[in-house]
């Protein structure tokens, strides 16, 4: 395994990281099977794994905790997230669980530590920006938590580029640590990060955890033409990426059909073609895979030793134009502007 430099943190991480979204109620609730693809991956070579609080609320984390138990933690480079809304004991979610202020980053950390039976997070991340909660306030308690040894780096999650530039102006005006990482939505079909996002990272030498590679399964191979759209429960939490009435996904469908023909004749499944796509930007530190079986783990591997031709990226910027992401449902964050119309029309009194 060639490892690489996790932005400018000094760690070393695995070209592919496990993304831990589907172990648990969202995906496979079996808590021995899910700890089984971890095992795998980890044998592999693997040594970075990527989860969040949200996912299943708090499962994800509790399945990885188990998992590394037994002297497995050590060597693991060990991703989580806070933002998303928690349920307390009683299943209610109280209008101070979710977000990124000082009060709710110090109160998850720790549920997150115990969840995942650990000391220390390497990287702890903003899984969304929020409106009206100062950048100040959330690098402040962040460089608390550092400077206390409970994380060790800290990051952003599908944050625009103005939003990550503003975050790094910030902690440097305020003398507070920075955003390491940035974790945005990237593949073959989700180019959008290619115009601003990746090179602002690149800029700040920081490293990125792109999610959904395989842009949600569309680039798995099970989605072709002539085919029932397959039934999942990440369609189920998320129909919009998957609704062939919009017009993006079937520019997507489209696209799909192109990139297989390509695979095939590069000598490649359309999964290691999408990975290895991915790998191949040079702001890219590791894209997240998101297995559900061991079946799709083992699918997913092969693509480390994959390498396209510049003839065949110049075909996939043929089929999928440089910065275009085809459907509006997988962009991953819409500003507020754009959903509140409220905050585009100016008021008379």
């Amino acid at each position: 395994m060639e490892y690489r430099s996790l932005g400018r943190t000094g760690m070393q991480v695995s070209p592919l990281c496990l993304g831990a979204m589907m172990f648990g109620a969202w995906g496979e609730p079996d808590h021995d099977k899910s700890t089984a693809i971890i095992h795998h991956a980890l044998d592999a070579g693997i040594n970075f794994i990527d989860t969040a609080d949200v996912y299943s609320q708090g499962e994800s984390e509790e399945i990885v905790g188990k998992a590394l138990a037994d002297g497995k933690r050590d060597d693991v480079i060990l991703a989580t997230k806070f933002h998303g809304p928690m349920e307390d004991a009683d299943g209610n979610r109280g209008v101070n669980r979710a977000g990124n202020s000082r009060r709710w980053i110090i109160r998850e950390v720790e549920n997150s530590l115990r969840r995942l039976r650990t000391d220390w997070i390497d990287l702890y991340q903003v899984h969304r920006p929020e409106r009206g909660t100062d950048d100040e306030e959330t690098l402040s308690a962040l460089t608390d938590l550092r400077t206390q040894g409970k994380i060790r780096a800290f990051g952003s999650s599908t944050h625009p580029a103005h939003k990550i530039v503003e975050a790094q102006w910030t902690a440097e005006r305020r003398a507070l640590g920075h955003f390491s990482t940035e974790q945005p939505p990237y593949s073959i079909l989700v180019r959008g990060a290619e115009a601003e996002v990746l090179p602002v990272t690149q800029k700040y030498g920081m490293g990125v955890l792109s999610w959904s590679p395989l842009a949600g399964g569309w680039l798995s191979g099970r989605f072709r033409k002539g085919r029932d759209v397959p039934d999942s429960k990440r369609a189920q939490r998320m129909p919009a990426r998957y609704d062939l009435s919009d017009p993006g996904n079937q520019r997507k469908l489209d696209a799909t059909e192109d990139l297989a023909v390509l695979a095939e004749q590069s000598g490649l499944s359309l999964i290691h073609l999408a990975l290895a796509f991915v790998m191949a930007h040079p702001a890219v530190t590791a894209p997240i895979i998101g297995p559900r079986t061991m079946e799709q783990l083992d699918s997913q591997l092969g693509a480390l030793d994959a390498t396209l031709t510049d003839d065949v990226l110049d075909r996939i910027d043929e089929i999928v134009p440089p910065g275009v992401t085809l459907a509006d449902a997988d962009k991953g964050f819409t500003p507020a502007p754009l959903t509140d119309p409220f905050l585009r029309r100016r008021r008379t009194v």
